[in-house]
């Protein structure tokens, strides 16, 4: 054993890893032009197409977040990664679109919609900034895996470890309990230990090294290979993560099955369902995520929808295509699969509350800790697998993220100042860009508690500029004035202020009107007790008994019998209103709030509102929908004062967006854009406004088809998350 691995799986993990070195290599020797190395020659078909998507929406936080939000929260967890579930269908229409944009990047999209090279190098900037947030996402869920494949012993902790280990056991031990049974001392310790949030899993491995190790293996192979090894290795990567991902589940039936009794798939979700809390299988509305509203998903998928297409590695996926079936085919079916491996990943974390509740109180640590357990024995090498699947998954988004913004850095800052500079100074300069992105994400990832709050982060950064895309894309008299106000509007008062304005002035994290939070009040629910709960009820009622101090201030907890109703109350933790990150203790023992300020909620409460009233997923909810449309507001009144960007300008953009991209050649598809750029006016006949500013195109029979299907897949993962939820009850 090294660092908790055996030889076998370190053995697995090196051939993987030489693998991937040498399609990196293999690539290398294919790239003659930025095209070859940033889209990979646009040469990717359907199947490529599809694992390159999925690839790029599946990062090492897919299986580790949902298994990490399911185990904290019951099946309504799952909504944290399925959140975008009912936006997919969209990219049915706009994959086709991004392809038929013909650029290397999305920064170029605001040099020929605006004519504005400072617009494109704004956008370079931000965005590249807002990608290392995304990538910052997957090395903290890999960190987090690999530690808990490779655990400490007991006997090995230190003594600070072991204190902090009891405080995170006794942190568990108190949300377990029914908010009645617990004395006043009881809940304020509750309270310190939710601000503190103690470790219980300490780890041979040190995350630091670990993210490093990552970031120059994926340096090694991308800034070789470029997108095509990029596209290769999600290929690779997506089968195993597949593939491990099935296999788990079985082995975690089988797990309950041996301990409960049974055999078979059904008997182990009959188990599930016999023992686990029934609130663990609330799909909407559970105490545990009372934050996960109807109204707050759906707010959250229309941000997230809307804002997505923006992102520059959007472009870089439909880009890659060949031609445009292949990039609506390969978008849209990666990103299904995706949903579809997501339901599973939620099954795992509800199988594995009933597996490791009593060993596993930090919740981050299930996939890693699940794998251990369930593959470890039979010392084949899996263990190692999915470690270096999860490595892989997180290092294929880096790959392609890096090449992403290697474009933008090259095409939208590098070479508009140095126009006469060769391809291979141009992709030089390209790999360098990469790097730098790679080492800037690992920077990042320290600077968020944990996944959902970067996650969120991501959802919302491109509102900037989700106006200028969409009403660029679809209104012809968007202009560039008016993109200005609402990029550089929104920037300063979403993020560069409310960021400044506690480093100018530290007072503001002290304010006892910013500290405000959430006052939640107890939640109470009506449930048939299970197992778990006469086990849980029956431990509170021995440390009643043991504790006289308890005894004199609360009633006995009342025993349960199982199957009979009962009523439990839930105390939610008190959030912060008005700051990215938690209201916490420094170490001067003063309570501050921490990350950056949300401007706009301030000001709803300056106008006298109180927030604090509000749940925290209404707060939520009203902050990104003023995101979302303010930038859209501030982009139709500037370009209804000022007039409209010149007409050649949109009519070289608007003859590219009505011309579907040719099948023959690269050549000929060139010839009809030009034919169309000359025939301007014979192009209006897609259009279902021709005599409008609108850009508006007319559906053909294949764009009705599979938007349908798409929402039939909608409806069949919906179906299949509620089957994976009551099947056995």
């Amino acid at each position: 054993m090294i660092l908790g691995l055996s030889y076998v799986d370190l053995g697995i993990m090196l051939i993987y890893f030489g693998i991937i070195i040498y399609i990196g290599i293999r690539a290398s020797f294919n790239i003659k032009s930025q095209e070859d190395y940033l889209l990979g020659g646009r040469k990717f078909g359907k199947l490529t197409s599809t694992f390159a998507s999925f690839g790029q929406a599946t990062s090492a936080d897919g299986p580790a977040g949902v298994a990490t939000t399911t185990f904290n929260n019951g099946a309504s967890g799952i909504w944290s990664s399925l959140l975008m579930l009912f936006v997919t269908p969209l990219f049915w229409i706009t994959a086709p679109w991004l392809r038929r944009l013909r650029m290397l990047t999305m920064g170029d999209f605001y040099l020929e919609r605006y004519g504005s090279k400072k617009m494109a190098a704004t956008y370079a900037i931000i965005a590249s900034i807002g990608m290392m947030g995304l990538l910052s996402v997957g090395y903290m869920a890999v960190s987090k895996t690999a530690q808990a494949m490779t655990p400490k012993s007991i006997e090995s902790l230190s003594q600070d470890e072991v204190s902090e280990r009891e405080r995170a056991l006794e942190l568990k031990v108190l949300e377990s309990k029914d908010l009645l049974s617990l004395s006043q001392t009881e809940k304020a310790q509750l309270d310190r230990l939710r601000i503190e949030k103690p470790r219980s899993l300490f780890s041979h491995l040190n995350s630091g090294y670990l993210i490093w190790g990552i970031c120059l293996l994926v340096i090694l192979y991308t800034v070789l290979g470029g997108l095509e090894a990029a596209i290769y290795t999600d290929l690779l990567q997506g089968v195993f993560i597949v593939f491990l991902s099935i296999i788990l589940l079985p082995f975690a039936w089988s797990s309950i099955n041996d301990r409960y009794g049974g055999e078979g798939v059904l008997n182990a979700l009959e188990n599930l369902h016999q023992n686990l809390p029934e609130h663990f299988f609330e799909i909407f509305g559970s105490p545990q995520t009372i934050d996960f509203t109807w109204y707050f998903i759906l707010t959250a998928a229309l941000v997230s929808g809307i804002t997505v297409v923006t992102q520059p590695n959007q472009l870089v996926t439909a880009g890659a295509a060949k031609d445009e079936m292949s990039a609506r085919v390969g978008f849209v079916t990666g990103t299904f699969m995706k949903r579809v491996i997501t339901v599973l990943w939620g099954m795992l974390g509800l199988a594995a509350i009933l597996l490791y509740s009593g060993e596993i109180t930090n919740s981050d640590l299930v996939w890693g800790h699940a794998t251990r357990e369930l593959l470890g024995s039979l010392n084949i090498g899996l263990v190692g697998l999915m470690l270096a699947s999860m490595m892989a998954a997180l290092m294929s988004t880096a790959d392609c993220l890096m090449l992403t913004v290697s474009g933008l850095i090259v095409s939208n800052l590098y070479k508009p100042f140095f126009p006469n500079a060769s391809e291979s100074r141009l992709i030089f300069v390209g790999r360098i860009a990469g790097a730098s992105f790679l080492i800037g994400g690992a920077i990042i990832t320290t600077q968020f508690d944990d996944i959902l709050q970067i996650l969120k982060f991501i959802w919302e950064f491109f509102v900037i500029f989700a106006a200028a895309f969409w009403l660029g894309l679809k209104w012809r008299k968007a202009n560039a004035t008016g993109a200005w106000l609402s990029i550089g509007a929104s920037f300063a008062i979403f993020y560069l202020i409310p960021i400044l304005l506690p480093l100018l002035f530290p007072q503001l994290k002290t304010s006892p009107t910013l500290l405000k939070q959430t006052a939640p009040p107890p939640i109470e629910r009506q449930y048939a007790v299970k197992s778990m709960d006469i086990d849980l009820r029956n431990k509170e009622i021995k440390e009643w008994e043991a504790n006289s101090v308890v005894i004199a201030s609360t009633p006995r907890p009342t025993e349960l019998v199982l199957g009979e109703p009962y009523t439990k109350s839930f105390q939610l933790p008190k959030k912060s209103i008005f700051w990215s990150k938690k209201v916490k203790t420094n170490d001067s023992g003063v309570l501050e709030g921490s990350g950056y300020i949300y401007l706009e909620l301030v000001l709803i409460n300056a106008l006298g509102f109180d927030l604090s009233k509000n749940p925290f997923a209404l707060n939520e909810s009203i902050r990104m929908l003023i995101r979302l449309i303010f930038p859209f507001i501030l982009l139709i009144l500037g370009s209804l004062l000022w007039k409209r960007d010149e007409d050649q300008l949109l009519i070289d953009f608007y003859s590219k967006m009505r011309t579907p991209v040719s099948e023959e050649s690269k050549s000929r598809d060139r010839e009809i854009v030009q034919e169309a750029r000359e025939n301007f006016t014979s192009t209006e006949s897609i259009l279902v406004f021709p005599k409008s500013d609108w850009e508006f195109y007319k559906w053909k029979k294949l764009d009705w088809t599979g938007f349908i299907l798409a929402w039939v897949m909608v409806v069949l993962v919906l179906m299949m998350l509620y089957f994976a939820v009551t099947v056995g009850n």
